[in-house]
């Protein structure tokens, strides 16, 4: 399997190349990732409705690969042509429902509560992810100068505005007076994390309401982020993001929830968040703080192992 080569297919944003980087990781294979650009109007046409041809999308060289991993719309077809087109047996793999026939691809891996069926469907508990045990155990000391060594510690991990969600500052002030009660009582310092769709502003916001005997990390900062997962007893993530949640179930520790009201229907977001209520991997923000155990849950490395074992 170490011998594979890969070609990794995103539209560039984060959670994707988080997404196809971990599995082929998990693959031991491997791999170049190349951004997807679609040519002129075809970037607004559903895949279904697109053609299968290299007309379509920008040229991708490289012609050296036995799996496609691919996330995102703007990456189907390329997928679909790439395999249809190579001269040798070619594997594709889909992140996320493809909006088009399964048939098209070897394997498609989509979220339990996307709710999609088919033989060649291997349903994920969250989102799959490329952080690793191994990478959060090693980075443990990358803040630990930064804090207060008398103190355990809540982590705070940030997401960012959406059409579902509103980081106006009515809505942080509440999550941010709840770290601060649950902070003053347990004798605790909070780490706060932001991603790359927090702006800056709301870092900004985050510094002068929170930054007093608190550290907040300003910048993107992946080793932050882990180090902060590795010496937090507790971890705080905002509700709008499925695969920092999905990320931290990787830890084992209590993992609360901060709400922000939907300003437009959440479906999706709130059926992901019942499943993990159900695992007894996530609560609540709410007054208390306390400590539970839950099955660590590694998606990306079982769902790799089933898919060596297809291919193998």
């Amino acid at each position: 399997m170490s011998k594979l080569k890969g070609l990794l297919l995103t539209e560039g944003m984060h959670g994707m190349i988080s997404q196809v980087e971990g599995l082929a990781k998990a693959l031991e294979i491997d791999f170049t990732h190349h951004k997807v650009e679609l040519n002129k109007f075809w970037k607004l046409i559903p895949p279904k409705f697109t053609p299968v041809s290299n007309f379509t999308f920008n040229s991708i060289t490289t012609n050296d690969f036995d799996i496609i991993i691919s996330c995102g719309r703007k990456s189907v077809i390329p997928s679909i042509y790439l395999k249809k087109n190579s001269k040798k047996k070619v594997h594709n793999i889909h992140i996320q429902d493809p909006k088009v026939s399964l048939n098209n691809f070897d394997f498609i891996i989509a979220p339990e509560h996307d709710g999609l069926t088919g033989e060649n469907v291997i349903l994920s508990k969250g989102s799959i992810h490329y952080l690793t045990k191994e990478e959060i155990t090693n980075n443990h000391e990358y803040l630990s100068e930064k804090l207060n060594k008398e103190k355990e510690y809540l982590s705070l991990i940030l997401g960012g505005p959406n059409k579902y969600y509103d980081y106006n500052e009515k809505n942080l002030i509440k999550i941010f007076d709840k770290i601060k009660s649950l902070l003053e009582t347990n004798n605790l310092q909070a780490i706060i994390i932001p991603s790359m769709r927090t702006p800056e502003k709301i870092i900004d916001f985050t510094q002068k309401y929170l930054g007093e005997n608190n550290l907040v990390i300003k910048d993107v900062d992946k080793k932050a982020y882990l180090s902060s997962l590795s010496l937090a007893k507790y971890i705080v993530v905002t509700c709008d993001s499925t695969s920092m949640i999905s990320e931290a179930a990787l830890t084992g520790k209590p993992i609360y929830i901060a709400e922000i009201p939907a300003k437009s229907n959440d479906y999706r977001f709130r059926k992901f968040r019942d499943l993990f209520y159900k695992l007894k991997i996530i609560k609540n923000l709410n007054e208390k703080v306390e400590i539970w155990n839950y099955e660590i849950l590694d998606e990306t490395n079982r769902i790799a192992k089933e898919i060596k074992k297809k291919i193998s």
